[in-house]
């Protein structure tokens, strides 16, 4: 195994070719008031696999493949399923 970095998300948008942009959530507890903060940052990922909204990705730390595109898309953990009905006002 390699020593690149490696993280989890959530595909949030799917629109470019070969490129998806993720999601990376990470909890933590803050040093001072001891409150659990959620903090999320959208990073680019080039993605030969063909993943949907929703899917959560394991992302992998790359060389600079465009100005921002520097993590690659490794695998998808757990696919996204929805219906076609979702989202439709009833």
């Amino acid at each position: 195994m390699n020593n690149r970095r490696r993280m989890t998300g959530v595909v949030t948008s799917n629109r470019m070719t070969k490129t998806v942009v993720v999601e990376i959530t990470q909890k933590y507890r803050h040093p001072l008031y001891k409150k659990v903060v959620q903090s999320s940052r959208r990073v680019k990922a080039h993605d030969e696999i063909g993943c949907m909204i929703g899917d959560e990705v394991l992302i992998v730390e790359s060389k600079p493949l465009s100005r921002d595109k520097r993590w690659v898309v490794e695998s998808v953990l757990k696919k996204e399923t929805r219906t076609t009905d979702q989202g439709v006002g009833e």
